[in-house]
């Protein structure tokens, strides 16, 4: 059975000339018509697909188009389409078209003809900076970012700096409300809600570059505030969480502020900070860095690890310096543990023993730094040692 009368179907056959269609003929193509009828419906998709909530003639037009069938013409969607009922049939309607004189439809001037669509593309912005091409807005430097430089014969040659990287009123307020919260409130909930946000939206990349250029400053400045120090280092991991990001093209400005947070002789104000928590931190970033983007810059994981053996082979590095730098090799993995650490591990001893021995330092703070770094030793290299033992003497780590 089919939901088509067949009724509908002797008026269709009437409009193209077919005056003696059978009962049989019409309760035959009903079904057939509701099937093609049902395939058009499936326009609907193409509307969900235009992020519409209604039908427009186009979506009809599409899902024609999908089938392979030709496109309704003489409809719009802009069309005032006027449905009358039809005399004799029940619940059966058809469209009113007026009557249109032939002689004005000719001298009538022809429509111009619709355009293709076509999908270009272009370069909104490369590492933050807008080139200057006919697709971008041009934007005139003003006079005050001008530059006159002057040839060798003294003529004066106007040399128009870069176009300034613009960015929506959003995103200005969207990082505002970061860089406040980085510097006042470091350890909110509010905070950590953001660290969220940055780790999971998908329209911050115009963003990476005043974030990457903020944690540069950040840490070039406020070595002393270790809050926002390890508010920075937070921002960082939540933007290369982020999947929608291209870090990778930032590398160059992100990698200094990290190590310098590792390796640093000072970081935050007070004796009591705790500094070491945010080296550990900051190696951790190093490790996810040369895991993620290794295969795409071979060099990057080696100059990393020449820096930490660098430091941790200088004797007049401070200790927090060597801690740092034992914490970045052995987040690297156990392998540069074996091969950088191990081996140099009998000469490092010699030097550390006497500074955690209290009648040889008997400054407190330079005696805890000791004991810090062995502890660093001890976790990385006598982690196989049997049960017997719970800790690891010096002499027994230098044997190991």
């Amino acid at each position: 059975m089919s939901a088509i009368p067949k009724e509908t179907i002797e008026v269709i056959a009437q409009t193209i000339g077919i005056t003696n269609l059978s009962s049989d003929v019409s309760l035959a193509v009903a079904p057939d018509l509701e099937y093609r009828i049902r395939e058009i419906i499936q326009s609907i998709k193409c509307m969900r697909h235009s992020m519409r909530t209604f039908l427009i003639a186009e979506d009809v037009d599409s899902a024609l188009a999908l089938r392979n069938l030709e496109p309704i013409y003489g409809f719009a969607s802009n069309d005032n389409l006027r449905f009358k009922r039809a005399p004799g049939y029940n619940g059966l309607f058809y469209i009113d078209d007026r009557d249109v004189d032939i002689k004005d439809l000719i001298e009538e001037p022809l429509p111009k003809a619709p355009l293709d669509t076509s999908i270009t593309s272009h370069w909104l912005a490369i590492e933050g900076v807008q080139p200057a091409i006919p697709e971008n807005a041009p934007t005139e430097a003003t006079p005050e970012i001008r530059k006159t430089e002057y040839k060798e014969d003294g003529l004066p040659v106007d040399v128009k700096l870069p176009v300034k990287h613009i960015i929506t009123t959003e995103l200005q307020l969207y990082y505002e409300k970061i860089i406040e919260l980085i510097l006042n409130k470091p350890g909110s909930v509010p905070f950590r809600r953001a660290l969220v946000t940055l780790a999971t939206d998908s329209g911050l990349h115009p963003l990476v570059p005043y974030f990457t250029r903020f944690v540069a400053d950040e840490v070039a400045r406020n070595l002393h505030n270790l809050n926002n120090l390890f508010a920075s280092m937070r921002l960082v991991r939540s933007l290369l969480q982020n999947p929608h990001i291209h870090i990778e093209l930032y590398l160059h400005q992100l990698m200094p502020p990290i190590i310098t947070c590792i390796v640093a002789k000072r970081l935050g104000n007070r004796l009591s900070d705790n500094h070491w928590e945010l080296r550990d931190f900051s190696a951790n970033l190093v490790a996810l860095i040369c895991k993620r983007f290794g295969h795409m810059y071979h060099n990057l994981q080696p100059r990393v690890t020449r820096t930490f053996l660098h430091t941790f082979l200088d004797p007049t590095k401070a200790l927090p310096q060597h801690y740092g730098a034992i914490k970045g090799i052995a987040a690297l993995g156990s392998r540069l543990v074996r091969l950088l650490i191990i081996p140099n591990l009998e000469p490092y001893l010699h030097l550390l023993v006497p500074e955690m021995q209290l009648e040889k330092q008997k400054n407190e703070i330079k005696r805890q730094e000791a004991w810090q770094v062995y502890g660093a030793l001890l976790a990385k290299i006598c982690m196989k040692r049997s049960k017997e033992s719970a800790v690891c003497s010096p002499l027994q780590l230098a044997q190991h």
